[in-house]
């Protein structure tokens, strides 16, 4: 990719590609169809390739919201229904679930490397045992991760499903403060007004569900302390945001695969889920057994924890963040409607308003500051490859010439286009690229290109 960009900023021109010269465009004749159709031909997708995606995309988002959904449920059924008498040890379960994602990834990067035990064990070596360093930095979010994960656990032991879901998207406050201090992201208007959204609609459920409490707790019926679930889940969220962000600065500093971060992250996870079972239940497994309480069901639960990461990259891949927020608006309320008949959860008014607030938020929050068009030409560093659409379909104003390409300033070549000793371009174009591959439906960018005439 970077080298696309270079060579396209340095000769003003390429296949498919208007010429440049000093920032201006220049005129052309129109392609006709024939050449048209033959230059966009090799990257029109067949019909049969757009259903096999699409059936990924949206098969794929379903398997999210089935695995945000049944992971919440089958985790609070396993922890309040005991079914012989000893219940299962949460931190057994945590690292039967690093295991197990420990083990999937590897599986993984296996299939990527062609089924090769040999390129497998170079990969590990080089990215694990040769590089010290790496991995001491990724002891920070995998012990993090850790804590969250048993937090989990102590926060459905006292609070429903449905409550749970809700408070835990204060995670999307965390993030966002994390964000904003560690990676110095600026967080515009809609976004804070999104995050002020947020933190009512989690205060106004936590009402209703203590107006709730104290009614059940009267009449006996509630055996749980929500202060505990409540604090639970403001830690989790907490360590979410932080872990999260760490992550993700660690990503951008390096050119590892995400599933060799994966396996790098696994291995001390791994370890300090082990330290955390000797530390806090070392005489429980001692007198009763490591498996004590295990079910079919508690195998479920750690099952589908760990497939959750591989769903998620799936997801990532095939689908975009708009869909992920509504796949978890959809898990927010079948949480509860499946809760209403699983746990005899009954939501009252504040809560179903403090849900759809925390709805809204999340919708707030991932929609864009400003059109695709115009988010993917603020990109420079992928006004070629933007352009390299664009022009077939309409001809670019004036007005959208002036923002690719603009004046040159100092550290730019002779179109004003940012050099690649630009210190922000890798951040630029990883961004830009992003948004970029979202922009698929190429006629409606027409009509919005015609509508700025």
């Amino acid at each position: 990719m970077n080298s696309v960009v270079s060579t396209s900023a340095s000769t003003g021109e390429d296949e498919g590609l208007p010429l440049l010269e000093s920032g201006e465009l220049h005129s052309r004749r129109p392609k006709s169809s024939s050449s048209l159709s033959s230059s966009v031909a090799p990257r029109v997708k067949t019909t049969e390739t757009t259903i096999h995606n699409a059936l990924i995309k949206y098969g794929s988002l379903l398997l999210l919201v089935g695995q945000m959904v049944g992971l919440v449920l089958v985790m609070r059924y396993s922890r309040t229904h005991i079914s012989n008498g000893e219940m299962y040890l949460a931190s057994t379960a945590v690292f039967m679930m690093e295991v197990m994602k420990f083990i999937l990834c590897l599986g993984v990067v296996f299939y990527q490397l062609d089924l090769s035990p040999r390129a497998l064990g170079d990969e590990i070596y080089n990215h694990v045992w040769a590089s010290p360093n790496e991995m001491l930095k990724l002891c920070v979010p995998s012990f993090l991760y850790t804590v969250q994960n048993n937090l989990l656990y102590l926060a459905l032991t006292n609070l429903d499903a449905a409550t749970y879901q809700v408070l835990y998207q204060l995670k999307i406050l965390t993030t966002a403060m994390f964000s904003a201090t560690m990676l110095g992201r600026r967080i515009s208007s809609t976004k804070w007004a999104s995050l002020v959204v947020l933190t009512i609609g989690v205060a106004i459920v936590q009402m209703s569900g203590s107006s709730d409490s104290h009614n059940n707790d009267a009449s006996g019926k509630e055996d749980r302390n929500r202060l505990v679930g409540l604090v639970a889940v403001l830690c989790a969220a907490c360590t979410s945001g932080f872990s999260g962000v760490y992550f993700e600065k660690i990503l951008k500093g390096s050119d590892v695969a995400l599933w060799i971060r994966n396996i790098q992250m696994g291995l001390p996870s791994v370890i300090i889920a082990l330290a955390t079972v000797y530390i806090e239940d070392s005489r429980e497994v001692y007198q009763k057994g490591f498996f004590v309480g295990y079910s079919p069901l508690v195998f479920c639960v750690v099952t589908v924890q760990a497939v959750g990461g591989l769903i998620v990259a799936v997801v990532v891949k095939y689908a975009d963040n708009v869909l992920k927020v509504f796949a978890t608006s959809f898990s927010i309320v079948f949480s509860c409607i499946i809760s209403m008949f699983l746990f005899d959860f009954r939501p009252n008014l504040l809560f179903v308003g403090g849900a759809c607030l925390v709805i809204l938020s999340t919708v707030m929050y991932s929609k864009p500051e400003y059109p695709p068009l115009l988010g993917a030409i603020h990109h420079a560093e992928l006004h070629c490859v933007y352009l390299e659409q664009a022009i077939n379909i309409t001809r670019i104003p004036a007005r959208i010439r002036q923002i690719v390409y603009p004046q040159p300033r100092e550290n730019s070549d002779a179109e004003g286009i940012p050099s690649s000793t630009d210190k922000d371009l890798q951040n630029y174009l990883y961004s830009g690229y992003e948004l970029w591959s979202n922009i698929q439906n190429y006629h409606d960018n027409a009509q919005y290109l015609g509508i700025m005439k």
